[in-house]
């Protein structure tokens, strides 16, 4: 009786060991550590494998049957019992690139084609830092983080989600940003100031030895009451990353628009990196008032409106003159 026993006992362990049909892969978030027993079990639930118990009891011999940590990880309709349990030791890793100079909105679909977050999940926790505030050492912005999300490469599992995204993200701006720029002497007060003006380089600066001098324009005209006039200003506005048609700068209508209103937008226009930031704090003394783009990413610079006239003619012919070769 007791061969039979055990021999009935072995069948159903076996048996019970055998891979289900395979399907499509999918993932599965644990926010706290989990008993090997409770994740066997929702793994039953989730037709992964056919009986918790069996498969615990393969854990044991296989001295792999150790509580499950916090983290995103992959599993399939099939597995075999290896699978499984290699599967549950490795949680799922991403890099994940936030490039600099994004803003909120173009950031949102990057972490959605990750899977992330949602693009909407990001953007409506962006913009609602109250409930991070006891994230960084330093007061948040009332109404948006924009310029606040350091951009980096992070890992970012799959479902994550935004909130823990933009966790790590105003961790790194405290230890990437805030801190060195305090070390550098900028006062609390004059923090978001300095970020606006970064938000701007980064975005208008191609190479990092121009960071500084077009620190220097933007300061250079605002003492000057003139009007910044960048293009990227109304590209925050219109929330779209283009080629700006002839005239379009004067017909968008948004306090960002720096072609209507004079002095800093109200708020940073994207994520600015630190070399941007030093350089928002350091700017060059030049006495430049005006800059043009040309095509091997560099600008010209000029101190009067008919130097920068000629100046934009040169950078015509070098874009025709790429376009011709």
């Amino acid at each position: 009786m007791l061969l039979a026993g055990s021999l009935v006992a072995v069948g159903w362990y076996r048996a019970a060991l055998q891979p289900l049909p395979k399907g499509d892969p999918f993932y599965v978030r644990f926010e706290s550590k989990r008993s090997f027993d409770d994740v066997a079990q929702e793994l039953v639930e989730k037709g992964v494998v056919r009986d918790a118990l069996a498969l615990k009891i393969y854990a044991i011999l296989q001295r792999k049957s150790r509580g499950i940590e916090v983290g995103t990880f992959q599993f399939w309709p099939g597995m075999s019992p290896d699978e499984t349990l290699h599967a549950l030791r490795f949680p799922v890793e991403q890099q994940v690139r936030i490039p600099e100079g994004f803003w909120i909105a173009r950031v949102a679909p990057i972490l959605e084609k990750a899977e992330v977050c949602t693009a909407k999940e990001y953007i409506a926790a962006a913009h609602d830092p109250s409930r991070f505030k006891d994230v960084v050492s330093f007061d948040l912005p009332e109404d948006s983080l924009e310029g606040y999300l350091y951009p980096d490469t992070y890992d970012l599992p799959p479902m994550l989600g935004a909130d823990e995204v933009i966790k790590r993200q105003l961790r790194a701006f405290e230890e990437k940003v805030w801190k060195p720029a305090i070390a550098e002497g900028v006062t609390p007060d004059q923090m978001r100031d300095k970020i606006v003006v970064a938000s701007m380089i980064e975005l208008e600066a191609a190479v990092d030895e121009e960071r500084p001098v077009i620190a220097g324009v933007i300061k250079n005209r605002i003492d000057n009451g003139d009007k910044l006039q960048i293009d990227a200003t109304v590209l925050y506005a219109l929330q779209e990353w283009k080629e700006l048609a002839p005239g379009e700068v004067d017909k968008v209508e948004s306090p960002y628009n720096t072609y209507l209103h004079t002095g800093l937008p109200p708020g940073p226009i994207g994520s600015p990196a630190w070399r941007s930031v030093i350089a928002a704090i350091h700017p060059e003394e030049n006495g430049y008032l005006y800059y043009v783009a040309r095509p091997n990413h560099h600008h010209y610079f000029s101190k009067t409106y008919q130097e920068h006239r000629r100046n934009i003619n040169k950078a015509h012919k070098e874009y025709e003159q790429r376009q011709d070769a």
